[in-house]
């Protein structure tokens, strides 16, 4: 793979960057604060990317990490990763205006917890414990839901009733850390249920995908735009370093060390699913500089799905004199 310095290349992965909840999340902010104006405020990070809450910062949007610190009667925008059902009584207390920018793919994770909290069923929650979509997931179900965050932890695992187990995982897990937790779930509760479809969302795997398909064979060095506490983002680095390729999250062009490129004729360049596509930009012309001239977009599938806004946007566009310019951070 190795090329001398006149033919290095890079590999522009595609499908990369964001998703379509993170697209959603972000127009409801921008949307919101162009149709009702400020103070808008965000309950925790829209999204797990640096630039984008600072970009919508800028525009006014007030970001804080509790209910409880946003004034009576203001409005307040959950964030993506969804919030538990405390947090929703919480500002229901508080008279706050509610906007749920929650991905409807997470409120999936949701409903099945729901449902199978009402069956009886002890739940197995596959994730990061202190992930704000597990925190909210746990919330629907406290008292029945156990968190697993590997294999070696199952072993540990106490239910009322083995016969009545069931689990469902975080939307942004690595596709293979979570298939080794669920056959050991699987060996240890053989009548385990799961959810009707998976929950890793198709992002998260398609980019996964993406890396896999060419970490092995195709790249010395893989770079992975994304913020480090973007669950997605690091999940992409340990699956090019799990097939023994060198990786690295950067979250700016700013993070690349340029000893990581000596010896690499072909860089991989991703993208997390909540990384916009400007940061990615940075990147390729930072590595034009350093010689990689030779840019490559390798697509591995499209992707064209879309969610539609939340009903209290809909309705504010509206009855708004105007449609608002919800153009997105590019």
């Amino acid at each position: 793979m190795t090329q001398t310095s006149e033919a290095k290349t890079l590999l522009l992965l595609k499908p990369r960057g964001f998703c379509a909840g993170v697209v959603r999340a972000i127009d409801i902010v921008r949307i919101a604060l162009e149709t009702f104006g400020p103070p808008i405020y965000v309950r925790k990070e829209i999204v797990h990317n640096k630039y984008v809450v600072e970009e919508l910062k800028a525009k006014c949007a007030i970001f804080v990490d509790d209910v409880e610190e946003v004034p009576n009667g203001e409005r307040i925008i959950y964030s993506a990763h969804g919030v538990a059902p405390s947090v929703r009584q919480a500002s229901k207390l508080r008279m706050l205006r509610v906007i749920d920018a929650t991905c409807p793919l997470v409120t999936k994770v949701h409903v099945e917890a729901i449902r199978f909290a009402k069956n009886k069923y002890s739940l197995i929650l596959i994730g990061h414990l202190n992930h704000d979509e597990i925190v909210g997931t746990l919330g629907e179900a406290p008292e029945v839901t156990q968190v697993v965050s590997d294999a070696a932890q199952v072993a540990g695992i106490q239910v009322p009733d083995p016969e009545r187990v069931a689990y469902l995982t975080q939307t942004t897990l690595s596709l293979d850390e979570a298939t080794d937790i669920i056959e050991a779930l699987k060996k240890k509760f053989p009548n385990i249920r799961g959810p009707h479809a998976q929950d890793i969302c198709y992002a998260t795997e398609n980019r996964q995908v993406a890396v896999k398909n060419i970490a092995e064979e195709q790249a010395d060095l893989v770079l992975v735009v994304g913020s480090p506490n973007s669950s997605n983002s690091n999940r992409l680095v340990e699956v090019a370093r799990n097939l023994g390729t060198n990786a690295h999250l950067i979250d700016t062009c700013r993070d690349i060390d340029e000893r990581w490129l000596d010896g690499a004729g072909t860089v991989a360049l991703e993208a997390g699913a909540s990384a916009p596509e400007i940061m990615v930009q940075e990147v390729i012309a930072l590595l034009g500089q350093k010689g990689f001239a030779n840019v490559r977009e390798v697509e591995v599938m499209p992707e064209h799905v879309r969610f539609g806004l939340p009903p209290e946007i809909v309705a504010a566009i509206g009855a708004a004199p105007t449609i608002p310019d919800a153009a997105r951070v590019e």
